[in-house]
């Protein structure tokens, strides 16, 4: 039993750098991490600082109080001392580790283990250096623990309760084997305290009272083990909320902000197979094959960051879900994961803003000397299976069925149609509904193309064509 707990004790710093490590690693690999553990600590040391700053203040009005002399001003000089520190941690502060902010709050700590140990220069009385700690100078140092739990991390304030300890023993020590003493004193008080050991054991001058030191320090490493463990509690609650964050912008580069905060609410928005009705739209660029292997690379690329960049706005101002990038074409659905009234509209809706924002994006290319890119899109409107698949490795939320297909093979109809929008009856009917009592009639774009078979069906399709 007391084997396995010092092999514990003894893995603790392997578990502190290894919990280090942990986090470095996520707030690299996280930006809102990062973020969460810079305005954590950005805040934490302002608000830390200015509670020292009105400690110091009320400090230092007790202090002519408590010491109604000409000492109080080496007191007074120590407080100013302090608040100076204490701005230059702010400067200092940032995320992970700073050896300049260590060393500052190594020096707080040095600086107040001076003044419990040794007596104030100014006083006229010498006496034992002993008797300083009859003025229990240590619970300040309870202070400085308090303001290092607003500021630092959960390894600064068990380094805070460890320094100290260190510090108090070592200062202990040299007042032992060191400091000034007065044996006449011990003499006299105990000639006057003959039948009171203990008496004199608690009044000596020269007596240090190891036993109270070694206690008070003690109590103080617990409790900043405590707060130590709290810290940490806190900062895990705030690496998983930081991770909440990241999933909840992996959302957003999906579905429309919209949807993405009613799907962080739900605690399995995507765990059953459903069947539902679904607007699916394919989007293509024409000829871009060629492009791609007459192209410089860089600016393939390039072009095509920008041309997903546009569809994929438009896909998000109308509400749709873009369900996945197909090198220079996209998939977007309107009514996936939710289905809403006006999914049939939006789907069209979103086809008329592609073409829009392609043909001001050709504007531009075509002022530069650039090959202008020529869309084709591909809309259906039907029932669609949605769940999630995959393995237990990785899982994929799709969108499967004939509509799917369907909205495909109209996409490829646009070429030998010569238009960029072909869409389907089905989509245009629901569009009707959708309309109903609705100024914005974008079927006046359309005209009816007559029915098609598409290629892997056997039987006809109705199909609408977009004006050029």
């Amino acid at each position: 039993m007391s084997g396995s707990l010092v092999s514990q004790i003894m893995s603790i710093p392997a578990n502190v750098r290894e919990s280090r490590l942990r986090e470095q690693e996520a707030a690299a690999t996280n930006p809102h991490m990062m973020k969460a553990l810079s305005e954590n600590k950005r805040q934490g040391q302002v608000l830390a600082i200015k509670a020292r700053w009105v400690s110091l203040a009320v400090i230092a009005v007790l202090i002519p109080f408590i010491s109604p002399s000409w000492g109080a001003l080496y007191y007074e000089a120590l407080l100013l001392a302090f608040a100076i520190l204490g701005w230059a941690q702010l400067k200092a502060a940032q995320v992970g580790q700073s050896r300049t902010e260590l060393f500052l709050i190594f020096l707080d700590l040095a600086l107040l283990t001076i003044i419990g140990v040794l007596p104030n220069p100014l006083f006229d009385q010498v006496w034992p250096n002993a008797m300083q700690y009859r003025f229990e100078n240590f619970l300040y140092f309870f202070v400085i623990l308090a303001g290092a739990t607003l500021a630092y991390s959960w390894r600064t304030i068990f380094a805070v309760g460890t320094w100290t300890f260190i510090l108090w023993i070592l200062g202990l020590l040299g007042v032992v084997f060191f400091g000034r003493t007065d044996p006449l004193l011990t003499r006299d008080i105990g000639e006057a305290t003959s039948n009171y050991p203990l008496m004199l054991e608690a009044i000596d001058p020269n007596n240090a009272l190891i036993g109270l030191r070694v206690q008070e320090i003690v109590v103080f490493l617990i409790v900043a083990a405590i707060l130590a463990l709290n810290g940490w509690r806190n900062n895990q609650l705030m690496m998983k909320q930081a991770a909440s964050e990241r999933e909840r912008e992996n959302l957003a580069r999906y579905f429309p902000p919209n949807i993405v905060d009613d799907l962080a609410d739900q605690d399995h928005p995507f765990d059953h197979i459903r069947l539902q009705p679904v607007a699916v739209l394919f989007a293509d660029i024409v000829g871009f094959t060629r492009m791609a292997e007459q192209g410089n690379p860089e600016k393939v690329v390039e072009l095509l960051r920008k041309y997903h960049q546009l569809l994929e706005a438009a896909v998000f101002d109308n509400q749709g879900t873009l369900d996945k990038f197909l090198g220079d074409g996209i998939m977007a659905t309107f009514g996936s994961p939710v289905t809403g009234p006006r999914d049939a509209i939006n789907a069209m809706q979103c086809a008329h803003d592609m073409v829009e924002a392609i043909d001001h994006w050709n504007e531009e290319r075509i002022r530069k000397g650039e090959e202008a890119i020529v869309l084709s899109i591909g809309v259906h409107y039907g029932d669609v299976i949605l769940g999630d698949i995959g393995s237990e490795r990785r899982l994929e939320f799709a969108t499967l069925g004939d509509t799917v297909n369907v909205a495909a093979r109209l996409e490829e109809l646009t070429r030998s149609l010569g238009t960029q929008v072909v869409v389907s009856n089905e989509l245009v009917e629901a569009n009707k509904i959708c309309e109903a009592g609705n100024d914005n009639n974008l079927l006046e774009n359309f005209t009816n193309a007559g029915s098609k078979i598409l290629r892997g069906r056997d039987s006809e399709i109705g199909i609408w064509k977009m004006l050029a």
